[in-house]
């Protein structure tokens, strides 16, 4: 079985009230998406692991990925994270890649993921038709706002999972579920897929696999990843 995974970082980050873009933010002294990556890295089960930036960035050239030894950049990312999605897909086909990989794309702002958690996707997924993606059941009640943010209802959670990344398909179903369904309902990979007649896998992810989206999320990224870190201590 051939995998790689695909980070958009294309994005701004504007939702984190900075000048600089999200994925550099500074996290335990390495901008963000150097945890992704390095969690990424530890999964010897992908074979590449390409990064989808925008041509003009300039903040990329500054660092040192060369860790990274599966690491590729593709300069071709779009002004929404589904069209650098798309655009990067569309790029490894072009390449040759072939169209039966499978793919696992990730959010760049998730820089807690647990390799094992990758690792566990992989052979849950391997022989699945159409694949899957991380998620966690709803823990919390759910309102459902009304007017002035008054209370409508109360939402039964039962059933409901919370989406998380990475989000696995074949590399050439994706593409074209992407090509065919782009629109403001196509809010994940997933939902692309959903949208074309397919039915997804929920495999259980983890509530650490947390999305830094708010600038508070930076400093609970960095608790998580010191605590990963002192696990990994702890076992040698």
């Amino acid at each position: 079985m051939r995998a790689l995974a695909l980070l958009p970082a294309a994005g701004s980050g504007s939702r984190m009230n900075s000048a600089t873009p999200k994925q550099y933010l500074d996290l335990n002294g390495k901008p963000l998406i150097w945890h992704t990556l390095a969690a990424l890295h530890a999964v010897p089960a992908l074979d590449r692991i390409v990064v989808v930036i925008s041509a003009g960035d300039e903040w990329w050239g500054s660092y040192d990925w060369s860790v990274f030894d599966r690491l590729s950049v593709l300069r071709c990312g779009g002004a929404s994270r589904a069209e650098s999605v798309q655009n990067g897909l569309a790029a490894l086909l072009a390449a040759g890649e072939p169209a039966s990989d499978w793919v696992l794309v990730h959010d760049a702002a998730r820089p807690c993921l647990e390799p094992a958690l990758v690792s566990g996707m992989l052979a849950t997924l391997a022989d699945h038709p159409v694949g899957g993606i991380l998620a966690v059941p709803v823990a919390d009640t759910l309102k459902l706002a009304g007017v002035g943010q008054a209370i409508a209802r109360t939402h039964p959670r039962d059933g409901l999972w919370q989406a998380q990344t990475p989000q696995m398909f074949r590399l050439g179903l994706l593409a074209e579920c992407l090509a065919s369904g782009m629109g403001p309902d196509i809010t994940d990979e997933a939902s692309a897929l959903e949208k074309a007649g397919y039915a997804p896998q929920l495999v259980m992810g983890s509530p650490w696999n947390l999305k830094v989206t708010y600038p508070q999320d930076v400093q609970l990224a960095s608790l998580i990843l010191s605590a990963h870190s002192g696990r990994r201590g702890e076992n040698g």
